[in-house]
């Protein structure tokens, strides 16, 4: 030994460092569930282990009575030896001679982990040694409590339960931390022999098992008589139990967003989910899905959002018990589905920001026909002109793509886009004018997102003196740990990146009052015990029924249909949507009033009337505006008109002298506007007739007195053949100033037949080009052409 030391301290070195580097790295590599909490660490749901195993992430956090049982059943020392427990091992190696086989191991809680880290199927003499020389290494790296959590992390409880977590859910349904000593003592002692869970098998020897160790904490003095007595009568699980599913849909988004997608998956995700809110969400779509059903509308789903955070409250992405047949998995949150008119208050507040419009400008609501594309109000009824406000209220679709058509839908696709609608991602001829009708797609999280940021904008008005943070439209979050972006001051912007406070806070007042027929034909106002913004829509073929509704601390959307996309009758918003949304208001506490942002407002002179900037000539209301309402245009209906002495007649100077006449302000509407507006409107005066020996060209002319609905330009006519081969007939609509005044149709050059008071003509054309010449009484004429095109019938 003296003639060698050199060797003999290289040989030392040699084996410390097979000793210091003989921990495997890392010590376990089992793949592990997804698991989701909500933002108070309680269990929304799991997803199974790759490989078929319910084993939780690793958890530092062992439960204390959980750990008092197993220190007390395997390693009683644990605090107190440096891995191996020489007692232990002595005893069991007498017991196992006594006993002539191998009843006790002697093996530490240190011992047990290294057992499993190495994953050992053999169980011989050199097997344990190493076992024993790696505990003394395990307790070199890891603090006690850290080795208590790597054995309660990956300890097996039977089948295919893995760790403490997952065995206490399984087993009894709830967090470690919330076991009694019964439960956290019947844990203790399966992994020692894990079969015993199976129900039916062995359930007086694990009852025995428990017991016994009850006892021994017991006369250890860590629980009293009473509590020992109480755990003794605790029945042991009956069956396992199914972990709680409170969030499938965003347990599978995250598995997808975070897990699958990742170079180091998230195995635990803390949401900002509240899940008392996010249960309470999910029993109110299950019962209105039960009323639902009846009608064959089998999905619903909703999201609660928190306005000043943007974080995810409560995330149901279809109701729970639809039913696999109806595609109970699909979640709808973020399936891209028909938008109907939830886009219109977007329209409306963007056209107010730029003072393309006013509140109440007034919007032609006629037969409308574009480029071929003819709209229509859901109950086809007409206004003749209606206020924007009013159309945001009534949700009209002809004033809609009026709206669309003047603002410009190129440039309304492009703000759509930059306010996070990332699914609307076709050119803008794609959608056309039907874009702002449900003619593109978008999910339930872009749009309660975009109504989100639209709120925190408001809120944040006078916060920021005025001015905006970029960071205030930004999309919605549901991950705990992720803090919103902090602005600096100097980094706020003057003019508003999006949609301004001004134009969000008229969009949400008039989204607060919105109406909708009754069975009778009457418009009715929606109440609700909380003051909201909301919107609802409906798409075509009612098959996807929208609401979302806005307060200052929350947005609530819903969408309610099929997910295979089959449409219903009554799959509307306000039916099918709407009674969800208010249901799911009722369950947030109440918030005041959004704050109105005068600072970045004007009071403006509009014309009573036509609600358009006032004219000297106009009677005047003065109302709150965006600034860019002063540059809104002027009034287009009032003009002066020239009467007689008597006011009875229209004159001019063709035959009146000008000292004769009478100069008065009137409100003039075009003759098809008027003919629908009048009959809404019974305080509309028409302009009165020219006296007869006024009856001039150019008088005429500089105030038409017809003018026809249908065909409204020259255009192309598609009529179907019947069954008999015959083309079917047309009906053309005309309307007149004065309608009791006899107008006479001439088709062609042939005359076909006169009205009166309804100038509506049904005629029967032939396939190709032609001229309709219409003459009242008093000579007034107007032409059309147009072209009849054959529609073979199928």
């Amino acid at each position: 030994m003296k003639a060698h030391p050199k060797k003999l301290l290289l040989g030392f070195v040699f084996l410390f460092l097979i000793y210091w580097f003989s921990l495997p790295t890392p010590l376990f590599n089992d793949p592990a569930c997804m698991v989701l909490e909500d933002r108070n660490g309680n269990l929304l749901g799991a997803r199974i282990a790759a490989d078929g195993q319910w084993r939780f992430p690793p958890n530092s956090d062992v439960s204390e009575k959980f750990a008092k049982a197993i220190i007390e059943f395997e390693d009683r020392r644990f605090y107190r030896h440096p891995g191996i427990d020489p007692i232990s091992l002595l005893r069991a190696v007498k017991q196992n001679i006594s006993k002539r086989r191998i009843v006790s191991g002697g093996s530490t809680i240190s011992m047990q982990v290294m057992r499993m880290a190495l994953k050992a199927k053999s169980r011989n003499i050199f097997q344990k040694l190493w076992e024993t020389i790696l505990a003394t290494r395990l307790e070199i790296k890891f603090s006690k409590d850290e080795i208590l959590a790597l054995y309660a992390s990956n300890a097996p409880f039977g089948g295919n339960v893995v760790g403490l977590d997952a065995a206490a859910w399984r087993y009894f349904g709830k967090s470690p931390k919330l076991l009694s000593w019964a439960e956290a003592s019947t844990l203790a002692v399966l992994p020692n022999s894990p079969s015993l869970i199976h129900p039916g098998k062995n359930r007086k020897a694990l009852l025995s098992k428990r017991n016994r160790l009850l006892e021994r904490l017991f006369k250890r003095g860590l629980l009293d008589s009473l509590s020992f007595e109480l755990a003794l009568e605790e029945p042991l699980p009956e069956k396992p139990h199914p972990l709680p599913r409170l969030a499938p849909h965003l347990l599978e988004r995250a598995y997808s967003e975070h897990f699958r997608r990742k170079k180091k998956p998230i195995t635990k995700l803390k949401t900002t989910l509240d899940n008392q809110l996010q249960m309470q969400v999910t029993k109110v779509l299950q019962r209105n899905n039960r009323v639902l059903k009846s009608n064959g509308i089998h999905n619903l789903a909703a999201l609660v959002i928190e306005v000043e955070t943007g974080n995810v409250l409560a995330y149901v992405g279809n109701v729970v018990g639809a039913g696999r047949e109806h595609g109970e998995e699909v979640d709808v949150i973020k399936a891209a589905r028909s938008t109907g008119s939830i886009l219109k208050p977007l329209l409306y507040a963007l056209m107010l920001q730029e003072g393309k419009i006013l509140p109440n400008s007034l919007i032609p609501d006629i037969p409308t026909q574009l480029s071929g594309y003819r709209p229509k109000n859901f109950y086809e009824s007409y206004d003749g002109l209606v206020p924007a406000r009013k159309a945001v209220i009534r949700s009209l679709n002809v004033p809609f793509v009026r709206m669309l058509q003047r603002y410009g839908l190129e440039k309304f696709h492009f703000e759509l886009q930059k306010l996070g609608f990332y699914s609307i991602n076709h050119p803008p001829d794609y959608y056309g004018l039907p874009l702002i009708l449900g003619g593109a797609e978008a999910s339930l999280w872009e749009i309660a997102n975009t109504y989100s940021c639209m709120a925190r904008t408001l809120n944040h008005f006078f916060p920021n003196d005025g001015q905006y943070d970029p960071h205030d439209f930004r999309p919605l979050n549901y991950e705990f740990e992720k803090r919103p972006p902090a602005t600096p001051k100097e980094h706020l912007l003057s003019e508003p990146p999006r949609i301004s406070a001004s134009a969000a806070y008229l969009a949400f007042d008039a989204m607060q009052n919105l109406e909708r027929p009754n069975s009778e034909g009457e418009w009715r106002r929606f109440q609700s015990s909380h003051r909201i913004a909301w919107k609802t829509g409906t798409s075509f073929g009612f098959r996807d029924a929208w609401a979302v509704g806005i307060t200052r601390r929350f947005v609530v959307g819903v969408w309610a249909g099929n997910a295979d996309g089959e449409g219903r009758p009554g799959l509307i918003g306000v039916l099918a949507a709407a009674p969800v949304l208010f249901d799911i208001f009722d369950l947030l506490p109440a918030s005041a009033w959004f704050e109105q942002p005068t600072d970045e407002m004007r009071q403006i002179e509009v014309c009573r009337n036509s609600g358009y900037r006032a004219l000297p000539i106009c009677p005047k209301d003065s109302i709150w505006a965006p600034l860019a309402g002063e540059n809104a245009p002027q009034c287009p209906f009032h003009r002066l008109i020239h009467l007689d002495k008597s006011r009875q007649w229209q004159v001019s100077s063709d035959c009146e002298l000008p000292s004769n006449m009478v100069h008065v302000p009137y409100f003039v509407l075009p003759p098809v506007e008027e003919y629908y507006y009048k009959s809404r409107n019974p305080n509309y005066k028409p302009l009165p007739p020219f006296r007869k020996d006024c009856l001039s060209a150019n008088a005429a002319d500089s105030n038409p007195v017809m003018q026809l609905i249908y065909p409204k330009h020259p255009t192309k006519i598609y009529v179907p053949v019947d069954l008999d081969g015959n083309l079917s007939r047309t009906v053309f609509k005309l309307a007149h100033r004065n309608p009791e005044l006899t107008v006479f149709w001439h088709l062609d050059g042939e005359y076909m037949g006169s009205t009166t008071a309804f100038h509506n003509l049904e005629l029967n054309p032939p396939a190709g080009k032609h001229l309709l010449t219409l003459v009242d009484e008093k000579g007034n004429r107007l032409e059309q052409g147009f072209e009849i095109l054959a529609k073979e019938k199928k």
